[in-house]
């Protein structure tokens, strides 16, 4: 099973045929799920995809756009209602948001069994909003026509790998392997260094994933994903409407291809495509002249980071 995956639950474009469901993601980390945005829908495509329910505890709401978080209320009343028992379920948000989810939650689902927090997300700030041993995850501004936070999410640095046969060779004592593991070196009893690159080989690769939500293009968009391996990009649009995807805070398939490849990613999502299009060939065919290594999201793929 893999350790960081991601699951398209909801590529962004609720249309009167449904092609596509409002935006939902969720990151399986660990076997630890955190929903991105939580459009119409999301509880059922949840059900779909087999996700457990049990090891949802972090929602991160982007924006107060209606097919990004319309779908809070019902999917956590049936948390409420199918056994979902003790717990906390933090959701990320602007303080408008926690205003308004609190008062449609103690409405509609006024007793449930688990505690509800509310983390307030600061506009236009870059900040770490969690972090445990293992992953960090950061909020950062996007460009739309109000206040939205795009999310990274970032493994963090992992330990080497200790070589068994040197360790032997060596007789290092059990007692120092979590030193060794992170990075230190080994002194014997003669006084002798041992150095750690003898000991331990380098450890696997840190993964990192970025929601980039509604935005109009901005290189400061670019600048806060340097580094990151996977990102997520809306695409509305492509090229021949760009104008009105500037209007409208958002951005184009291309733009979106200028983005992954000023910020060095490995590979770009596309997603959130407007409803005039029966298809996203021309979104991918636009991408991919800039950005080549670019795959379109749909309902139910799950793509593997780990």
């Amino acid at each position: 099973m893999a350790q960081f995956q991601v699951n398209y639950l909801g590529c962004g474009s609720a249309t009167p045929t449904m092609r596509h469901l409002p935006s939902c993601q969720v990151i399986d980390f660990r076997d630890n799920l955190f929903m991105v945005d939580c459009g119409e829908c999301a509880q059922l495509s949840l059900r779909r995809m087999q996700l457990k329910f049990s090891r949802l505890n972090h929602i991160f709401i982007s924006h107060l756009h209606g097919d990004h978080c319309l779908g809070l209320t019902g999917m956590l009343s049936t948390l409420a209602l199918t056994g979902r028992e003790g717990g906390v379920i933090t959701i990320y948000t602007f303080k408008e948001g926690a205003e308004i989810f609190s008062r449609m939650l103690d409405f509609f689902c006024k007793e449930r069994p688990f505690e509800i927090r509310y983390h307030i997300l600061t506009p236009g700030a870059t900040e770490c909003v969690f972090e445990n041993d293992s992953l960090e995850v950061t909020a950062f501004p996007l460009y739309h026509r109000i206040p939205c936070s795009g999310y990274i999410f970032r493994e963090k640095p992992k330990l080497r790998h200790l070589k068994s046969d040197m360790l032997k060779f060596h007789n290092i004592p059990i007692k120092e392997y979590k030193a060794i593991k992170e990075g230190a070196d080994f002194v014997n009893p003669e006084g002798k260094i041992i150095s750690n690159e003898i000991l331990t080989s380098p450890p696997d690769p840190c993964m990192s994933y970025a929601y980039c939500s509604d935005t109009m293009y901005d290189e400061r968009v670019a600048k806060a994903l340097e580094g990151v391996d996977t990102i997520y990009h809306e695409a509305t649009y492509t090229e021949d409407y760009h104008e009105k995807a500037r209007s409208r805070g958002h951005s184009t398939a291309a733009e979106a291809a200028k983005i992954a490849r000023l910020a060095g990613a490995n590979r770009l999502v596309l997603g959130h495509y407007s409803k005039r299009y029966r298809n996203e060939e021309g979104h991918l065919a636009e991408a991919r002249e800039i950005f080549p290594n670019t795959i379109l999201s749909y309902e139910g793929l799950k793509l593997d980071l780990l």
